[in-house]
């Protein structure tokens, strides 16, 4: 499975200190826990004796307890005690499924590779943003991963989902733009121009805004927005990163996570936005079918969808599997 070979975002920093957290990842059943010194260790979410959930399971020091026979598992998965045998050592087949596991950009990501081949792909790196960061969701939607990435690089959307807000259908056209490639394959649109009649939380007007889309992975994408000239809509530089975690093959989790020289504006009025904007993708995401992205035809395309056919072979490119058809 190609998509063992990229790590992938299960959950939000932090997450996991309350007690083991059930989390679902490319159709594995996962449990989060943290160990004594808070170290966040990930697991398959299954006792190796009989086949209980561990997520119903304990924390107790170093350890996850399974809540069914008692037995006690290290964070390297190593079974370390069995109650009803007593000073008895079990042996390494008696060991839970554990998985590489890392906090970045503000998230826990998961490498479901084998321990002596883990994955190639890192979580992207993000360089030249904005320094303050905040993190909304998780949002679960009824749909693929590639479908939710791709909804958030069209381009054509706006005048009809988002209207009166990151578009105006009385002008739903969209303007010719250049899809280029990074150097390892990912597509990018340089510069997009849009009229938008609310682009921030903070817009009191209407205002021009310069996107620059970029592909970070076959499931998460970034946008960059600027006004021509720092006018009274959009006054700030805002880069929204969506992170998909491709939890079935027709749903996913996703994060929005949003980088910002707004310094000032209290975190909940930016998170209040973005929910709203988002509120108003879901219904239609949900709607669409197949939710599998289609990758070997069957849908219509435009001139304005270049962004998301370049996604599209990009994905075949990287021979993912999941989520598409």
């Amino acid at each position: 499975m190609v998509e063992k070979k990229w790590w992938w975002p299960v959950a939000l920093a932090g997450e996991g200190r309350g007690g083991p957290l059930p989390l679902t990842l490319l159709g594995h059943a996962l449990v989060l826990w943290r160990d004594a010194a808070g170290k966040p260790v990930l697991m398959s979410d299954r006792c190796p004796h009989r086949g209980a959930r561990l997520s119903l399971g304990r924390v107790l020091g170093d350890t996850l307890q399974c809540v069914y026979h008692g037995w006690r598992f290290d964070g390297s998965g190593r079974c370390v005690g069995m109650p009803a045998q007593p000073g008895f050592t079990p042996p390494a087949s008696s060991a839970a499924c554990r998985f590489g596991v890392m906090e970045a950009q503000g998230l826990i990501w998961a490498d479901l590779g084998a321990a002596q081949a883990p994955a190639e792909h890192p979580p992207p790196a993000l360089a030249q943003l904005p320094t303050r960061r905040l993190v909304y969701g998780p949002f679960d939607v009824a749909t693929s991963a590639p479908r939710a990435v791709e909804n958030f690089l069209d381009t054509s959307h706006f005048a009809f989902v988002h209207e009166g807000w990151l578009g105006d259908s009385g002008h739903p056209e969209v303007p010719a733009y250049e899809v280029t490639h990074t150097a390892d394959g990912r597509p990018v649109v340089e510069h997009y121009r849009a009229w938008q009649p609310r682009a921030s939380a903070t817009a009191a007007t209407g205002d021009w805004a310069n996107y620059r889309y970029e592909v970070l992975s076959p499931f998460s994408a970034l946008l960059t927005k600027r006004s021509d000239g720092g006018g009274p809509g959009l006054s700030h530089v805002d880069s929204y990163v969506v992170w998909a975690c491709p939890t079935e093959p027709e749903s996913c989790r996703l994060w929005f996570a949003q980088y910002t020289t707004d310094e000032a504006t209290d975190a909940a009025v930016l998170r209040d936005f973005q929910i709203a904007i988002f509120a108003q993708d879901q219904p239609v995401l949900e709607s669409q079918s197949p939710r599998c992205l289609p990758l070997s035809g069957g849908e219509a395309m435009g001139a304005a969808d270049r962004l998301s056919a370049a996604y599209r072979r990009y994905l075949i490119s990287c021979g993912i599997t999941f989520g598409v058809c």
